[in-house]
C-alpha cells in the first residue's frame, strides 16, 4: 500500500524514521521524496532522498549494512513516516548499531535482540553454543527443558528468594524461545496469539 504522504508540506521531502523492526529501537532518521518511498516499496531496501548528495541513496549500498523494509506507515499530518526495517550490520557510519549511539532500548526490546541471536546460532550450528546444540537434539529435547524450567520456576515461587526466581524464570523464557525456534516459531507469534485473545476480550 503506498502511503498518501503530503509532499508540499515539506517542500517534496518528508523526515522518515528508521525503527528496528524486532526490539523498537530508533535506528536513523534520512528524509524521504515521493521517488525514494516507491524505490524503498518495490526493492525491499530503505532508500532516501540525500540532501547533501542530490540523488537517491539506499542505506547500505557503499557498506553493504542495509535495511530490509517490514512496514512504513505516515503520522496523523501525512507529513512524517515511521518505517520498520531489520538492519543488516551496524546502521550508522561510525560503526554504532543506532545513529543515536548505543543507549538501550525499553527493557521489553532486548527480546528482539534474543530473538536475533538465537536466529544466528540456528544458523551457524557452532559446538560452543548451547542454542545451537539444544536445536541439533531436536523440538523433544527442547521441549524437555521447557517443562524442566516450567517446574524449577514454580519451585523458586513457592519457596525461594526473589533472585532464585528470577533466574528460573529467565531460563524458562530463553528455552521457551529455543523450542518455538525448533518450530520455526517465535515469541512474537505468542505475542500475536495474546493480541488477538484481547482484541475478542477473552483476556481480561
Amino acid at each position: 500500500m503506498s502511503p498518501n504522504v503530503n509532499w508540499e508540506k515539506g517542500g517534496g521531502l518528508a523526515p522518515a524514521i528508521v525503527q528496528h523492526a524486532d526490539t523498537g529501537e530508533v535506528l536513523m532518521l534520512g528524509y524521504m521524496n515521493a521517488e525514494a518511498l516507491r524505490v524503498t516499496q518495490n526493492k525491499g531496501f530503505v532508500t532516501f532522498w540525500s540532501r547533501s548528495k542530490g540523488r537517491l541513496w539506499t542505506k547500505g549500498e557503499t557498506s553493504g549494512n542495509k535495511l530490509t523494509l517490514v512496514s512504513l506507515v505516515i503520522d496523523c499530518d501525512a507529513d512524517a513516516i515511521l518505517v520498520q526495517a531489520n538492519p543488516t550490520g551496524p546502521t550508522c557510519h561510525t560503526g554504532a548499531h543506532s545513529c543515536f549511539g548505543e543507549t538501550p532500548g525499553p527493557d521489553l526490546a532486548f527480546i528482539g535482540h534474543l530473538q536475533s541471536v538465537i536466529d544466528r546460532r540456528a544458523e551457524a550450528q557452532s559446538e560452543n553454543s548451547h542454542t545451537a546444540k539444544l536445536l541439533s537434539m531436536g523440538v523433544l529435547k527442547c521441549a524437555q527443558k521447557v517443562g524442566e524450567e516450567g517446574v524449577e520456576v514454580a519451585l523458586a515461587a513457592a519457596a525461594q528468594s526473589d533472585k532464585a526466581l528470577l533466574g528460573e524464570a529467565a531460563d524458562l523464557i530463553f528455552h521457551l524461545m529455543v523450542t518455538l525456534k525448533a518450530r520455526n516459531l517465535a515469541l512474537t507469534d505468542v505475542i500475536k496469539v495474546l493480541r488477538d485473545r484481547q482484541v475478542a476480550e477473552r483476556l481480561i
